[in-house]
């Protein structure tokens, strides 16, 4: 019996002896092995292009060597991001063992949403489903989905547990379109037990990834399968989100997470402290804790940094020496500065047109109103000077001013295109 582990060294030895070295070590370079579950064998590459080199160049010959050594028909699968991460849950909540509820910090601002997803962890698609949790970025959303999946990996070592982001889903969705592979796509979101999904406010304005979604919802919920899923907003505040989707999303239980209270931040931060080994100064917990208000991570960050300092450097932990070594991180965050790369992608994604087309010669109707969606936004968020504008538009400042007034016009009347605008501004600030 083979573990992940053998089972590429095994294959990488016969590979070698096949192909030469020369051929086959540049490309599983950091490769590592994650499961081998029923008839797949997955190993997570370096990067996309890793990924899709494997699969391209290697998929027939490691098929033949693994099957050979596991004694039945066996495939490998590549995977890198996301999909790595999904795969993980289903095979080794370990990964994760630092997201536990034991490990969640409970306090007033979360305890409910904390109650909510031990209830699902305890009974899945039994009480809460789907379980929709909501609040800004660094709270602890991500802490919670991890946690009733390692909770019900456990209970359930059979589950399939697919966790995804909204944006890697339609980036799957998009590549499964490409490549004909949309069978194989939807039989992994909508055959699993539990599905975990971050982020779904990046759903809004994308007709054809909402209607996709809205099918998997569908068929995991009349399967009685657990939803569990985030976003920065209520269901209702994402304005260009179908009223179908919108209604499925309330038709559970909705738990909001806010920003913790100074008692809560303080037990954070010793907690993280003691989890690094490290005693920390009461007056450098009560420092941390009071500058940083409104981000666990970065609660988690300014310990990790103090830790790693008096770890290197042998520098004491004193109050002087925190302050020094944490001033950046109570700098903006950089989802508070938006670049003009951050609008273009943003608006590119939600109208479904190609950047280079916003920034092209094109003058169709769709092309238009995103290159005055993109002139607006680069306006209101980067405060960017017209010509600035023209610039990354490849267009004459003239034209820029007379797009972006027009937009303005048009929002005053027009109550969908000005939800349209708020919601990209809502994702472009939350990255």
């Amino acid at each position: 019996m083979y573990t992940p582990e053998a089972l590429l060294d095994a294959v990488l030895r016969q590979l070698r002896a096949e192909m030469s070295e020369v051929l086959v070590d540049p490309w599983f370079t950091n490769a590592s092995p994650i499961t081998i579950q029923d008839d797949v064998f997955v190993v997570e590459a370096a990067s996309e292009l890793f990924r899709d080199t494997l699969t391209n160049r290697f998929t027939d010959n490691v098929s033949q060597i693994i099957t050979d050594l596991l004694g039945y028909q066996a495939k490998p699968i590549y995977v890198f991001g996301a999909e790595a991460d999904s795969w993980r849950l289903q095979s080794d909540s370990s990964v994760y063992a630092g997201y536990t509820f034991e490990k969640f910090i409970v306090g007033n601002s979360n305890k409910f949403a904390h109650a909510a997803a031990l209830a699902v962890a305890n009974n899945p698609a039994r009480l809460y489903n789907p379980l929709f949790i909501y609040g800004g970025s660094g709270l602890g959303k991500t802490h919670l989905l991890f946690a009733i999946a390692n909770s019900l990996r456990k209970k359930y070592p059979s589950y399939r547990i697919v966790y995804i982001k909204s944006e890697d889903f339609m980036n799957e969705m998009v590549e499964a379109v490409k490549t004909s592979g949309f069978t194989d796509f939807r039989a992994k979101y909508r055959q699993a037990d539990l599905l975990l999904m971050d982020d779904v406010q990046f759903l809004s304005g994308r007709q054809s990834l909402q209607e996709e979604f809205f099918h998997t919802f569908e068929s995991l919920f009349q399967a009685n399968k657990q939803i569990v899923l985030t976003s920065d907003r209520p269901p209702k505040e994402i304005a260009t989100l179908s009223d179908r989707l919108q209604t499925r999303f309330e038709s559970g239980l909705l738990a909001d997470v806010q920003s913790p209270d100074l008692e809560t931040r303080m037990a954070m931060v010793k907690s993280k402290a003691n989890n690094l080994g490290i005693d920390m100064p009461q007056n450098v917990v009560i420092y941390i804790a009071e500058n940083i208000t409104n981000n666990v991570r970065e609660l988690e960050g300014a310990v990790k940094k103090i830790a790693a300092i008096n770890g290197l450097m042998g520098s004491p932990i004193d109050l002087p020496m925190a302050q020094n070594a944490i001033k950046d991180i109570f700098k903006e965050r950089p989802g508070l500065n938006p670049t003009a790369e951050m609008v273009l992608k943003e608006v590119s994604a939600f109208y479904s047109v190609p950047a280079d087309k916003i920034t092209g010669k094109a003058q169709n109707k769709e092309v238009v109103l995103a290159r005055k969606v993109a002139s607006y936004l680069m306006r209101e968020l980067c405060s960017m000077s017209y010509p600035e504008i023209g610039k990354i538009l490849n267009r004459d400042h003239t034209s820029v001013i007379y797009g972006v007034e027009t937009l303005t016009k048009t929002m005053t009347k027009d109550e969908s295109l000005r939800d349209a605008v708020s919601d990209m501004k809502k994702n472009i600030q939350s990255l």
